[in-house]
């Protein structure tokens, strides 16, 4: 494995914010992950009345989407100490309020003392993460010494009920990622801000970083406008290119918060792209979808579930994969299933995350 010394280019991240269905901050989110509490509600945000599926995980009194992005771009700034003048990345879904959220945003990053938002990621349940490496790779090659990744999402009644006619949420109200009966996802509010500065910057502004960025992967199927392809050919992709990139041994990972949306066929093809991957130490590694307890928060939760896999780094302890039945006899994963394993504290893992379109990423952190 690399060294945890990392060279003065390699990315690290210096600073996290975090607002979920559990309130603000990773300690909430992280404990009830670790204890398998899930954020799932009846939803009274909206009426609900005439669709099949009526459970979110939801903020009881959410503020505008603007404001939640901005709020934990100002906790991850002000973790880091961060100076003046970063661009911000920003993740949303597309709709019609996406230009007007972007800009209200950059207005307030402004504010904040950042150059503003430079690049708008809309690319579904990858954007964010697709947002990180582009950050890795901005600062590692020299043309900005640190940049803001954020990412909001707000559980809305369009998107609501179009994932209720595409009969992509679990009609059950549990999320379930990788059991026996899972019958598919259910939404979650999140915004989510972390600071990506090289090792170098970081050590000449004496901040200790949280994680490294020791490698990213991306991948693209082109199988099926929202199926996943059946053998997980291009997760596996998206992951060995980040193990390569880090320079890291697959025996060397030790926890994958999985995609795990609980869906059917995509939880099936990710369990396949995994074997493909770790081959017979699978078997032994840890695996949990941190979804099954704050919920899909489209194109911010690859951000949300990086946070969490930082905070399992930190020793926060490893999510439990929550909603439960029993095992798929086609998926073979050793899944955390009794929680809280405290005792768990890995020195590298990996976030995963697919998109309809056949969009993969890969996000390999290191402890610092």
């Amino acid at each position: 494995m690399s060294s945890s010394t990392p060279p003065a280019d390699r990315p690290v991240f210096t600073g996290l914010g975090v607002l979920s269905a559990f309130g603000t901050g990773l300690a909430p989110l992280a404990a009830a992950a670790a204890r398998a509490e899930t954020g799932f509600t009846e939803v009274t945000r909206f009426d609900v009345g005439r669709r099949s599926t009526r459970r979110a995980a939801l903020l009881p009194d959410p503020p505008p989407l603007a404001d939640a992005v901005l709020g934990a771009v100002s906790d991850a700034c002000e973790q880091s100490e961060l100076p003046s003048g970063a661009p911000l990345l920003l993740a949303l879904h597309s709709d019609l309020r996406t230009r007007e959220v972007a800009a209200e945003v950059s207005r307030g990053a402004v504010a904040l003392g950042l150059s503003g938002v430079a690049r708008v990621y809309t690319g579904a349940c990858v954007a964010a993460a697709t947002a990180v490496a582009d950050a890795a790779a901005l600062v590692g090659s020299g043309r900005h010494p640190r940049v803001v990744v954020a990412a909001g999402h707000l559980v809305e009644p369009g998107v609501f009920a179009a994932f209720d006619a595409g009969r992509a949420l679990a009609r059950d109200g549990e999320l379930r990622p990788f059991s026996a009966g899972r019958g598919g996802t259910l939404l979650g509010d999140a915004a989510a801000a972390v600071v990506v500065e090289t090792a170098g910057a970081a050590a000449g502004r004496g901040v200790r970083p949280l994680a490294r960025l020791a490698g990213w992967g991306r991948s693209g199927d082109a199988h099926h406008v929202c199926r996943p392809r059946p053998d997980g050919a291009g997760a596996a992709r998206a992951v060995r290119s980040a193990l390569a990139r880090a320079g890291v041994a697959p025996s060397e990972v030790g926890y994958v918060n999985a995609n795990g949306t609980g869906s059917p066929m995509s939880d099936l093809a990710e369990a396949r792209a995994l074997r493909e991957v770790f081959g017979e130490a699978l078997d032994a590694l840890p695996v949990s979808s941190s979804k099954s307890v704050h919920g899909h928060a489209l194109e911010a939760s690859a951000l949300l579930e990086l946070a969490v896999t930082i905070g399992v780094l930190g020793g926060g302890g490893l999510p439990v994969n929550a909603g439960w039945l029993g095992p798929d006899p086609e998926i073979e994963l050793n899944l955390v299933l009794a929680g809280p394993r405290a005792d768990a504290r890995p020195r590298c893992a990996l976030s995963l995350n697919s998109a309809f379109g056949g969009a993969n990423t890969a996000l390999l952190v290191a402890a610092a």
